[in-house]
């Protein structure tokens, strides 16, 4: 991406942020903020809103700012696990190189079969939303 790793970072970590700009997010909170080594830690719980589907889940976030690494475990909503994990460096062309990694499992096998069918197109336009915003904030 043609933003440093440190701007990149910084939109991922704006998790209260989110639904102004990411699809499907209906609202989003801080609900605990903690210091860790090397970072921060924070649980959020975000509304995800898709056609009949709409479910709060509350996720774990540990940002490593001087990693440029951002972890997310599952804690409790429609899930039996998921989990993410950003990474961003900095390029020696310039700008930045992002990694993106996403595991989960819906405790619904109704909705695992129906995420399952839009996975690959959704998961391009939450990427095309960050892209979006990155440009917007920094373009």
């Amino acid at each position: 991406m043609p933003y440093s790793a440190q701007q990149i970072f910084d939109l991922v970590a704006d998790v209260e942020r989110y639904p102004e700009f990411l699809p499907w997010t209906a609202a989003a909170r801080i609900r605990a903020r903690r210091e860790i080594d090397g970072g921060e830690e924070i649980d959020a719980d975000l509304v995800i809103s898709f056609r009949v589907f709409r479910e709060r889940f509350t996720s774990r976030v540990q940002m490593y700012p001087d990693q440029g690494r951002i972890e997310t475990t599952y804690l409790d909503g429609p899930f039996r696990y998921m989990h993410s994990t950003w990474s961003m460096r900095d390029s020696e062309k310039g700008g930045c190189i992002v990694d993106f990694h996403v595991d989960f499992e819906f405790r619904s096998a109704m909705l695992q079969r129906l995420i399952g069918v839009v996975f690959d197109q959704a998961m391009r336009r939450i990427v095309a939303a960050f892209e979006a915003r990155a440009k917007a904030l920094y373009g």
